[in-house]
């Protein structure tokens, strides 16, 4: 796979493609796009625990509080 700039080229932002030009991955200038990372991977995180159970404010202030 080789690197390929963008059409529309965004200084630090590169993709890997395939033999085909499919776009496979994005390689991520991090110096100049550090939060545009981190707005991606939060977001990442996010999808991934939508399916945890979630526990209600007075549930957690009785777990770290103790009861009262």
């Amino acid at each position: 796979m080789a690197t390929k700039s963008s059409r529309r080229k965004l200084r630090g932002v590169d993709f890997v493609v395939d033999e085909y030009g499919e776009k496979k991955a994005v390689i991520i200038n991090l110096k100049q796009h550090r939060i545009l990372w981190e707005d991606f991977y939060d977001t990442l995180l996010a999808q991934e625990r939508q399916n945890e159970p979630r526990e209600t404010t007075d549930e957690v202030r009785k777990r770290v509080l103790g009861k009262r």
